[in-house]
Protein backbone atom coordinates (compact mmCIF):
# COMPACT_ATOMS: atom_id res chain seq x y z
CA UNK A 1 0.00 0.00 0.00
CA UNK A 2 1.48 3.55 -0.66
CA UNK A 3 2.25 5.83 2.14
CA UNK A 4 -0.32 8.32 0.67
CA UNK A 5 -3.05 5.85 0.73
CA UNK A 6 -2.60 4.81 3.93
CA UNK A 7 -2.17 8.66 5.65
CA UNK A 8 -5.81 9.50 3.86
CA UNK A 9 -7.36 6.09 4.82
CA UNK A 10 -5.88 7.22 8.62
CA UNK A 11 -7.33 10.35 8.10
CA UNK A 12 -10.65 9.06 7.26
CA UNK A 13 -11.12 6.73 10.24
CA UNK A 14 -9.54 9.78 12.93
CA UNK A 15 -12.51 12.12 10.83
CA UNK A 16 -15.26 9.55 11.36
CA UNK A 17 -14.22 8.69 14.97
CA UNK A 18 -14.08 12.39 15.78
CA UNK A 19 -17.66 13.00 14.02
CA UNK A 20 -19.15 10.26 16.49
CA UNK A 21 -17.61 11.56 19.56
CA UNK A 22 -19.28 14.99 18.27
CA UNK A 23 -22.54 13.47 18.20
CA UNK A 24 -22.72 11.82 21.48
CA UNK A 25 -22.46 15.48 23.24
CA UNK A 26 -24.75 16.88 20.58
CA UNK A 27 -27.51 14.34 21.54
CA UNK A 28 -26.88 15.03 24.87
CA UNK A 29 -26.64 18.49 24.74
CA UNK A 30 -29.90 18.11 23.27
CA UNK A 31 -31.92 16.01 26.12
CA UNK A 32 -30.60 18.79 28.11
CA UNK A 33 -31.90 21.25 26.18
CA UNK A 34 -35.44 19.56 26.52
CA UNK A 35 -35.05 19.11 30.03
CA UNK A 36 -34.05 22.60 30.82
CA UNK A 37 -37.03 23.59 28.44
CA UNK A 38 -39.24 22.01 31.03
CA UNK A 39 -37.31 23.43 34.16
CA UNK A 40 -37.92 26.53 32.53
CA UNK A 41 -41.67 25.83 32.34
CA UNK A 42 -41.20 25.26 35.91
CA UNK A 43 -39.85 28.81 36.42
CA UNK A 44 -42.10 30.40 34.51
CA UNK A 45 -45.21 29.11 36.44
CA UNK A 46 -43.49 30.05 39.66
CA UNK A 47 -42.97 33.40 38.32
CA UNK A 48 -46.53 33.46 37.73
CA UNK A 49 -46.99 32.47 40.94
CA UNK A 50 -44.70 35.14 42.99
CA UNK A 51 -46.78 38.26 40.76
CA UNK A 52 -49.72 36.91 41.98
CA UNK A 53 -48.53 37.46 45.58
CA UNK A 54 -47.38 41.40 44.28
CA UNK A 55 -51.36 41.51 43.64
CA UNK A 56 -52.32 39.78 47.06
CA UNK A 57 -49.85 42.04 48.58
CA UNK A 58 -51.25 45.34 46.54
CA UNK A 59 -54.68 44.47 47.41
CA UNK A 60 -53.62 44.60 51.28
CA UNK A 61 -51.58 47.79 51.14
CA UNK A 62 -54.04 49.28 48.57
CA UNK A 63 -52.82 51.59 45.73
CA UNK A 64 -50.69 48.60 44.26
CA UNK A 65 -50.59 48.29 40.40
CA UNK A 66 -49.35 44.61 39.89
CA UNK A 67 -46.54 45.43 38.68
CA UNK A 68 -42.89 45.35 40.90
CA UNK A 69 -42.37 46.83 44.54
CA UNK A 70 -39.59 48.89 45.79
CA UNK A 71 -39.21 49.31 49.67
CA UNK A 72 -38.46 52.55 51.85
CA UNK A 73 -37.47 52.32 55.38
CA UNK A 74 -38.85 54.80 57.34
CA UNK A 75 -36.07 56.37 60.23
CA UNK A 76 -34.33 53.07 60.23
CA UNK A 77 -32.85 52.21 63.67
CA UNK A 78 -34.12 55.15 64.94
CA UNK A 79 -31.96 57.58 62.17
CA UNK A 80 -33.10 60.46 60.87
CA UNK A 81 -33.34 59.36 57.39
CA UNK A 82 -35.19 57.30 54.37
CA UNK A 83 -33.17 54.23 53.18
CA UNK A 84 -32.73 54.85 50.73
CA UNK A 85 -32.72 58.39 50.35
CA UNK A 86 -32.59 58.10 46.84
CA UNK A 87 -34.27 55.83 43.54
CA UNK A 88 -34.89 55.32 40.54
CA UNK A 89 -37.89 53.00 39.50
CA UNK A 90 -39.75 52.53 36.17
CA UNK A 91 -43.42 53.81 35.37
CA UNK A 92 -45.65 51.51 36.77
CA UNK A 93 -43.41 50.47 40.07
CA UNK A 94 -45.27 50.58 43.48
CA UNK A 95 -42.74 52.02 46.53
CA UNK A 96 -43.71 50.76 49.84
CA UNK A 97 -42.43 52.82 53.34
CA UNK A 98 -42.16 51.07 56.01
CA UNK A 99 -41.84 52.75 59.44
CA UNK A 100 -38.84 51.52 61.92
CA UNK A 101 -39.05 54.43 64.20
CA UNK A 102 -41.60 56.83 65.35
CA UNK A 103 -43.08 60.13 64.51
CA UNK A 104 -42.56 60.40 61.07
CA UNK A 105 -44.17 61.08 57.88
CA UNK A 106 -43.61 61.03 53.86
CA UNK A 107 -44.82 64.65 52.01
CA UNK A 108 -44.20 65.37 48.79
CA UNK A 109 -42.55 68.61 48.48
CA UNK A 110 -41.70 68.67 44.57
CA UNK A 111 -43.62 66.37 41.81
CA UNK A 112 -44.17 66.49 38.09
CA UNK A 113 -47.02 68.48 36.93
CA UNK A 114 -49.50 65.46 35.34
CA UNK A 115 -48.74 63.62 39.20
CA UNK A 116 -51.59 63.61 41.77
CA UNK A 117 -48.87 62.09 44.38
CA UNK A 118 -48.87 64.04 48.15
CA UNK A 119 -47.70 61.68 51.01
CA UNK A 120 -49.19 60.33 53.85
CA UNK A 121 -52.71 61.07 54.70
CA UNK A 122 -53.04 63.92 56.72
CA UNK A 123 -49.82 66.15 54.97
CA UNK A 124 -47.62 68.13 57.62
CA UNK A 125 -50.11 67.57 60.25
CA UNK A 126 -50.00 63.59 60.48
CA UNK A 127 -47.16 61.38 61.66
CA UNK A 128 -46.96 57.59 61.82
CA UNK A 129 -44.88 55.11 64.02
CA UNK A 130 -43.22 52.26 63.67
CA UNK A 131 -44.66 49.54 61.64
CA UNK A 132 -46.99 51.49 59.70
CA UNK A 133 -46.73 50.75 55.95
CA UNK A 134 -47.62 53.32 53.60
CA UNK A 135 -47.44 52.57 49.39
CA UNK A 136 -48.20 54.43 46.40
CA UNK A 137 -47.84 53.10 42.65
CA UNK A 138 -45.44 55.54 40.62
CA UNK A 139 -46.92 56.24 36.90
CA UNK A 140 -46.38 59.45 35.77
CA UNK A 141 -42.36 60.18 34.42
CA UNK A 142 -40.15 62.76 36.59
CA UNK A 143 -38.49 63.49 39.60
CA UNK A 144 -40.00 63.46 42.72
CA UNK A 145 -39.11 65.06 46.27
CA UNK A 146 -40.79 64.83 49.40
CA UNK A 147 -39.49 65.07 53.19
CA UNK A 148 -40.33 64.09 56.54
CA UNK A 149 -41.91 67.22 58.42
CA UNK A 150 -40.75 67.32 62.18
CA UNK A 151 -37.18 65.92 60.99
CA UNK A 152 -36.68 67.91 57.84
CA UNK A 153 -34.22 70.68 59.34
CA UNK A 154 -32.09 67.70 60.52
CA UNK A 155 -32.27 66.31 56.64
CA UNK A 156 -34.70 63.66 56.10
CA UNK A 157 -35.46 64.19 53.07
CA UNK A 158 -35.35 61.71 49.76
CA UNK A 159 -36.05 61.82 45.86
CA UNK A 160 -37.47 59.12 43.52
CA UNK A 161 -36.68 59.60 39.59
CA UNK A 162 -39.25 57.95 37.73
CA UNK A 163 -38.30 56.82 34.00
CA UNK A 164 -38.19 54.39 31.08
CA UNK A 165 -35.45 51.39 32.31
CA UNK A 166 -35.09 52.85 36.04
CA UNK A 167 -35.21 50.51 38.33
CA UNK A 168 -33.43 49.55 41.84
CA UNK A 169 -31.98 52.85 42.58
CA UNK A 170 -29.79 53.10 39.31
CA UNK A 171 -31.10 50.25 36.67
CA UNK A 172 -28.40 49.46 34.53
CA UNK A 173 -28.30 46.24 31.68
CA UNK A 174 -29.38 43.11 32.52
CA UNK A 175 -27.20 40.71 34.10
CA UNK A 176 -25.43 38.39 31.30
CA UNK A 177 -27.62 35.22 30.97
CA UNK A 178 -25.80 31.93 32.67
CA UNK A 179 -24.96 28.83 30.19
CA UNK A 180 -26.37 26.35 32.55
CA UNK A 181 -30.04 27.92 32.23
CA UNK A 182 -29.54 28.40 28.44
CA UNK A 183 -30.47 24.98 27.65
CA UNK A 184 -27.60 22.76 26.90
CA UNK A 185 -24.97 22.30 29.83
CA UNK A 186 -21.58 24.28 29.85
CA UNK A 187 -19.77 20.66 29.44
CA UNK A 188 -21.38 19.62 26.68
CA UNK A 189 -19.92 22.95 25.16
CA UNK A 190 -16.72 22.12 26.13
CA UNK A 191 -16.32 18.81 24.57
CA UNK A 192 -17.98 19.83 21.35
CA UNK A 193 -15.03 22.60 20.85
CA UNK A 194 -12.67 20.34 21.62
CA UNK A 195 -14.21 17.33 18.81
CA UNK A 196 -14.02 20.18 16.35
CA UNK A 197 -11.04 21.37 17.08
CA UNK A 198 -9.39 17.75 16.92
CA UNK A 199 -10.91 17.34 13.76
CA UNK A 200 -9.61 20.35 12.36
CA UNK A 201 -6.06 19.71 13.33
CA UNK A 202 -6.29 16.32 12.39
CA UNK A 203 -6.78 17.09 8.70
CA UNK A 204 -4.37 19.84 8.61
CA UNK A 205 -1.82 17.66 9.64
CA UNK A 206 -2.56 15.29 7.19
CA UNK A 207 -2.72 17.99 4.25
CA UNK A 208 0.39 19.36 5.18
CA UNK A 209 1.48 15.44 6.14
CA UNK A 210 0.69 14.27 2.31
CA UNK A 211 1.61 17.67 0.05
CA UNK A 212 5.02 18.26 1.71
CA UNK A 213 6.35 14.89 3.69
CA UNK A 214 6.07 11.87 1.07
CA UNK A 215 8.92 10.56 0.00
CA UNK A 216 10.12 9.81 -3.72
CA UNK A 217 10.86 6.39 -2.69
CA UNK A 218 7.46 5.47 -2.13
CA UNK A 219 5.84 5.56 -5.90
CA UNK A 220 6.80 2.16 -6.00
CA UNK A 221 3.48 -0.90 -4.82
CA UNK A 222 4.08 -3.33 -2.08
Amino acid sequence: MKRRDFLMAASGVAGGTAAGAAAGPVAAAQDDGNTTTADGNETTTAANETAEGNESDSDGGGGGGGGPTEEVTVGPGGELVYDPAELTIEPGTTVKWVWDSDNHNVVAESTPDDSDWEGTEGGDDETYDTGYEYEYTFETEGDYAYYCTPHQSAGMEATITVQEGGGGGGGGAAAEEDPEHMGVPIQAHFVGIGTILMIIISLVYTFFLLKYGESPNTSGGN
